[in-house]
């Protein structure tokens, strides 16, 4: 094809249905995407859409054209990634990705790194969804559970996550200390709504406590804990966020089986970038301090 900016227009139009919605997210007026689209048509020879009153859908030539465009699409998106990471300096962007329970730790790390390098954008996204490095919707991502094994991605160990079962002491002073991690008579317990949930503890807490028992259920661990925190029950709580908090008191021993190896995983193409190189040391030299 010689005119990427007609396909382009016709991409937009099958992906949001409608003239103007495609106008809105090409920054065009809605007579040009019209135009992109009859002479994509008149070339082709095809109808690409059927025109009714609630917008455009397309015909089965328009799947196929749609099915094209979205890889080459794609392709530009992970191109504009990757040279967005290139260059010998630490500049422009620097796209981080973890679970939301690790924020205590990313983000001071993330904040000396943009103080040791001025003007440096960070963006730190927290997520229970993959990003896709290939497509450039990240620089590093810190990630959970088995070694990641997406082909074209460097994958290093950073730390072993380490939670413990902890309560407040107004609730240990209301309902009493269970002599260990598995005294479960007559106690509340704060846990995950999602039975899915792949952590090691949540998974221990389900096999382990009387769902009736789990009174308090949230999606977010900073929910669990402030839960935690707030006396309405015994629950998991990251080792290193509870030893700077003075209301949670240990309920048994730490069990290795609640813990969860985290991992550093960056994209082949980036991972020798001078800004994920210099990010990297500065993570790693962080965590030997987290793995208590």
């Amino acid at each position: 094809m010689d005119n990427w900016d007609e396909i382009r227009t016709a991409y937009q139009v099958a992906r949001m249905g409608t003239v103007s919605g495609a106008a809105e997210v090409l920054g065009v007026h809605h007579a040009t995407v019209i135009r992109h689209i009859d002479a994509l048509e008149k070339r082709l020879g095809v109808r690409l859409f059927q025109r009714h009153a609630r917008g455009y859908t397309t015909t089965e030539a328009g799947q196929d054209l749609l099915r094209v465009a979205q890889t080459t699409d794609d392709q530009f998106a992970q191109l504009q990634g990757r040279l967005k990471g290139q260059g010998s300096g630490v500049s422009g962007e620097l796209v981080v990705t973890s679970l939301g329970g690790m924020g205590h730790l990313i983000v001071p790390v993330l904040a000396k790194f943009q103080a040791d390098h001025p003007g440096l954008i960070v963006r730190y996204l927290t997520s229970t969804r993959l990003f896709r490095l290939e497509y450039g919707e990240a620089h590093v991502a810190i990630r959970a559970g088995n070694a990641p094994d997406q082909p074209d991605n460097v994958v290093r160990p950073l730390f072993r996550h380490r939670f413990g079962l902890f309560a407040s002491h107004d609730y240990i002073a209301a309902h009493g200390m269970p002599k260990d991690e598995m005294d479960h008579a007559g106690h509340m317990f704060v846990g995950y709504d999602d039975t899915d949930n792949r952590a090691p503890f949540g998974r221990w807490l389900r096999t382990h406590v009387p769902e009736a028992q789990i009174a308090f259920r949230a999606t977010d661990m900073h929910a669990q804990r402030e839960a935690i925190r707030h006396g309405v029950g015994i629950g998991f709580v990251a080792v290193t966020d509870a030893q700077n908090d003075d209301t949670l008191v240990p309920v048994g021993a730490v069990l290795d089986e609640w813990s969860a190896p985290i991992w550093i995983v960056t994209h082949m193409d980036l991972h020798r970038t001078a800004k994920v190189q210099a990010f990297l040391e500065v993570l790693r030299s962080a965590a030997k301090t987290w793995d208590v």
